[in-house]
C-alpha cells in the first residue's frame, strides 16, 4: 500500500495545503495543484447518442465510460435515470478505479412521455408504487420526467409543445414516497412547471432553463439543488434557424442572470455531463454564464460532495497548470487518486 503525499495549492479556494490519501510508505504525487476529486452529478452510464437519438448501452459500455470518468478524475457519479438493471447494480460496490456511483434507477414518466425505447412507462397511478420498487433494489435518487414536447415512434416531435407528465397532485405524492424513505427527487423540467414541482418539494432541478429568482428562493432555503447541464445544448450549427438562434440567446441571457441568484439564495449549483457532455466542459460553460471560475469549480466539487453527502477524504486530483486560469486542464489531470489508490 502507498500512501500518497501531495503539498500545493489547494482547490477552488486557493490555500496551500498538505493531503494525503491511502497508507503505507509515502510517495509524493506530482501536480502543484489539487482538488478534491470531480462530481459528475447528472450522468446516464446506460444511454448514449445516436443519430436516431437515444439508446441504450450495455453493462461493458457503462463499466468503460466509468473508467474513462475516473481517468478525468471524476470521483462519483450521480445517474438520473438508464437501465436499472446495470445503474442499481453499479451504485452497490465501486469497482477499481471507478468512481462512486449514485443511481436513481429507471426514468420516470409515462407511456409517450418521453424518448422512446429508453424506459418502460409509469403511468400516474403507478408512481408511488414504481418509487417503491426502485428504492427496494437500492435507488438512493428518484428521476422523474416532469415535461416533454409531444412525441411519435421517431421521438419528440419538433416543435410541438412541452406539456406536463403528470398533475401536481400525483408528483406530490411521488416526492412524499420518496423523502418517506429517505430518498430524494430530480426532476428533468424545461417548462415553468419547474415553480411547482419546486412548491411541492423536489430536492434538484435538472435543466430548468426557466427557473425564476423566487423559484431559486425557495430551493435554495431549504439547501435544494440545480443541474442546468449547459452543456447538453450544443453548440450552434450552421443550418441553425432563427427561431433556434433567437431561443439560444434567450436562455444564455437566463442562465447568466439565474446563476449567479442560484448561488446568492444557497442553492448548490451542480455539474453534469447528461448525455453528450463532460464536467470540465460544464465547469467552462458554468464560468461562461455569470458565474467566476473559481464558483464553478465549487460546483463541480465541493458544492457537489455537500449536497450528495459523499463523504471520505481518500480522492486526490492535481494539474501541473492552474484551472483556475486554465479550466480546459480539468480534463487532463496530472494524478488522480480514488478511495486511495492511484489510479493515474
Amino acid at each position: 500500500m502507498t500512501r500518497w503525499v501531495f503539498d500545493g495549492i489547494g482547490l477552488p479556494t486557493g490555500e496551500q495545503v498538505h493531503v494525503e490519501a491511502g497508507s503505507g510508505a509515502p510517495e509524493v504525487l506530482p501536480g502543484r495543484f489539487v482538488l478534491p476529486g470531480l462530481v459528475d452529478s447528472h450522468c446516464h452510464l446506460t444511454i448514449g447518442v445516436s443519430a436516431a437519438g437515444p439508446v441504450r448501452l450495455d453493462e461493458a459500455t457503462a463499466d468503460a465510460m466509468l473508467l474513462e470518468l475516473g481517468q478525468a478524475g471524476v470521483r462519483a457519479v450521480r445517474d438520473v435515470g438508464g437501465d436499472r438493471s446495470i445503474t442499481l447494480k453499479l451504485a452497490v460496490n465501486p469497482a477499481d478505479g471507478r468512481p462512486l456511483v449514485l443511481a436513481a434507477g429507471r426514468f420516470v414518466a409515462p407511456d409517450g412521455g418521453y424518448f422512446p425505447g429508453i424506459y418502460e412507462p409509469v403511468e400516474a397511478e403507478q408512481l408511488v408504487a414504481a418509487v417503491e420498487a426502485e428504492l427496494d433494489e437500492g435507488a438512493t435518487w428518484i428521476k422523474l420526467v416532469a415535461d416533454f414536447p409531444s412525441v411519435d415512434e421517431n421521438g419528440p416531435i419538433r416543435g410541438s409543445a412541452m406539456t406536463p407528465n403528470y398533475e401536481i397532485d400525483a408528483v406530490e405524492q411521488l416526492i412524499a414516497a420518496a423523502h418517506a424513505r429517505g430518498a430524494r427527487v430530480a426532476a428533468h423540467v424545461q417548462t415553468a412547471l419547474v415553480s411547482e414541482l419546486i412548491r411541492v418539494g423536489v430536492d434538484s432541478v435538472e435543466h430548468g432553463e426557466v427557473i425564476t429568482a423566487e423559484d431559486l428562493a425557495v430551493l435554495g432555503a431549504r439547501g435544494g439543488g440545480w443541474t442546468p447541464t449547459l452543456s447538453a445544448y450544443g453548440p450552434p450549427t450552421p443550418d441553425e434557424t432563427p427561431e433556434r438562434q433567437e431561443r439560444r440567446r434567450l436562455r444564455t441571457e437566463r442562465m447568466t442572470e439565474m446563476l449567479p441568484l442560484a448561488r446568492q439564495y444557497g442553492v448548490h449549483v451542480l455539474t453534469g455531463s447528461d448525455m453528450i457532455g463532460t464536467v470540465a466542459g460544464e465547469v467552462h460553460q458554468l464560468a461562461h454564464h455569470g458565474l467566476t471560475v473559481t464558483q464553478a469549480l465549487e460546483a463541480a466539487t465541493t458544492s457537489a460532495i455537500d449536497f450528495l453527502g459523499l463523504t471520505g477524504t481518500e480522492d486526490l486530483v492535481t494539474y501541473d497548470a492552474d484551472p483556475r486560469e486554465h479550466p480546459e486542464v480539468l480534463a487532463t489531470p496530472t494524478a488522480v487518486v480514488l478511495r486511495g489508490q492511484r489510479i493515474r
